[in-house]
């Protein structure tokens, strides 16, 4: 998988690994800003009820975006805390773009942010999150 972003860790993550066939093989690009962008077709195996995608994969992949988002300004680091605001549902098959971005930098600890967007621009989905750097 060639992302744009630095190599990934583990081939098989659920969110990104591009050897995870049944994996979300989502793929970021870095953005000028310094974000990290990717596009998202939902599928109906992610499901809770029934046309409608968990929220337990859109934070996946909200947290992911912030994940590349860190990868990409400095250090890597793991996700200690996570906030996410569902504001609409989403349905199998839908196109959708997630981007995340780095709020602040403070030592190891590092503030970021992530949209989920439709096609039409609107916000579906948002998340916060606290990284710690893992060096």
């Amino acid at each position: 998988m060639s992302s744009g972003l630095p190599p990934q860790p583990n081939k098989r993550c659920f969110a990104c690994g591009a050897e995870n066939s049944r994996g979300l093989q989502l793929t970021f690009l870095p953005g000028p800003d310094g974000s990290a962008s990717a596009d998202w077709q939902t599928d109906s195996e992610w499901e809770s009820f029934s046309g409608v995608i968990h929220g337990g994969i859109i934070s996946t992949v909200l947290d992911e975006a912030m994940s590349k988002a860190v990868t990409l300004s400095g250090p890597a680091g793991l996700t200690c805390e996570l906030r996410i605001r569902l504001r609409q549902h989403l349905v199998p098959g839908e196109r959708v773009t997630v981007r995340g971005w780095v709020v602040e930098r403070r030592k190891r600890r590092i503030q970021t942010e992530a949209t989920l967007r439709d096609a039409r621009g609107v916000e579906r989905a948002h998340g916060w999150a606290t990284f710690l750097t893992t060096a």
